[in-house]
């Protein structure tokens, strides 16, 4: 595909490297990006050419949030509604509720949240509102010593969007969260690691090619069934109320890898040589979405 805010590529590896791609406005955050991002995580979720996906901003910044330059409401909502609870459960994908009330970083957030690849964000510089929130469902999270993070909604007399009420708190915990959304603070990478955000600080440098090598490790040495189904378990049975839902999981999980790309792992071990695995993510096992 070919998108006005964003930049692709796929590597021989399958890592599909996704860039924001708006350097000349620091990669700020609109509509147009939202939906340009929904689909291309839908895409490689079941493109099997793309085995795990890095996420960097073109230029000096990662996103610098919710471009503001933009007119009538800066968030793309429609303010001749009047929504209501009930039509956010009953009514989330009637168009008028999509385009006009839905939270554009939520359905971002969600896109990544459902896909079956493992994504690893590349925070190169100012990742601020939305250009931090988005990061939360990304599996592992690199800094540059450049980077500038801040979950500033508070500045402008809004509320943490993007599902973030959901990532943040189960990533570094809820008083840390809770900090850094009431102080709305911009802080740089040492603080983000210090507080759990992310796993490490580069140089600027370093950043690409040590999210690359991560993401690389992951594309050929792994499952990507078991891959696919290990992201899916980890995020939804970590909010189940008992273990007992988990285990239901895990047995389906454990039946079907083992007949499947388990049998070679296994083998590969005994013959002390690198797996071979032929599974798919766009072939997964019949109880695969078990959430449905």
């Amino acid at each position: 595909m070919t998108y006005q805010t964003l930049s692709t590529q796929v590597d021989a590896d399958g890592v599909m490297l996704l860039t924001l791609n708006r350097p000349e406005q620091l990669n700020a955050f609109t509509v147009e990006m939202a939906n340009e991002l929904v689909d291309a995580f839908t895409r490689a979720s079941d493109d099997d050419a793309v085995r795990a996906i890095v996420v960097t901003g073109a230029g000096k910044a990662f996103c610098a949030g919710m471009d503001l330059s933009v007119g009538g409401n800066v968030f793309g909502l429609d303010e001749s509604q009047q929504p209501t609870m009930q039509d956010m459960q009953e009514r989330l994908d009637d168009p008028a509720i999509h385009a006009g009330v839905r939270d554009t970083g939520g359905r971002v957030v969600l896109s990544i949240f459902n896909c079956k690849k493992p994504v690893i964000g590349a925070i190169n510089g100012a990742a601020v509102g939305i250009g931090a929130t988005m990061t939360l469902p990304m599996d592992i999270r690199l800094a540059s010593e450049k980077a500038r993070i801040g979950f500033v909604f508070g500045r402008i007399g809004i509320v943490p969007e993007a599902c973030s009420s959901w990532f943040l708190p189960r990533i570094v915990g809820i008083s840390q969260a809770l900090e850094w959304t009431y102080m709305a603070d911009i802080f740089d990478g040492h603080e983000a690691q210090r507080g759990g955000l992310v796993k490490c600080v580069v140089p600027p440098e370093q950043l690409l090619d040590e999210a690359l090598k991560i993401a690389r490790r992951i594309a050929t040495e792994r499952s990507a069934v078991g891959i696919a189904l290990t992201r899916q378990m980890m995020y939804r049975n970590a909010a189940q109320p008992h273990p007992l839902a988990a285990h239901q999981v895990d047995s389906l999980a454990m039946f079907y890898t083992s007949i499947g790309d388990g049998k070679e792992g296994v083998q590969a071990f005994l013959d002390k040589r690198p797996a071979q695995f032929k599974g798919k993510a766009s072939e997964m096992p019949p109880f695969y979405p078990w959430w449905e």
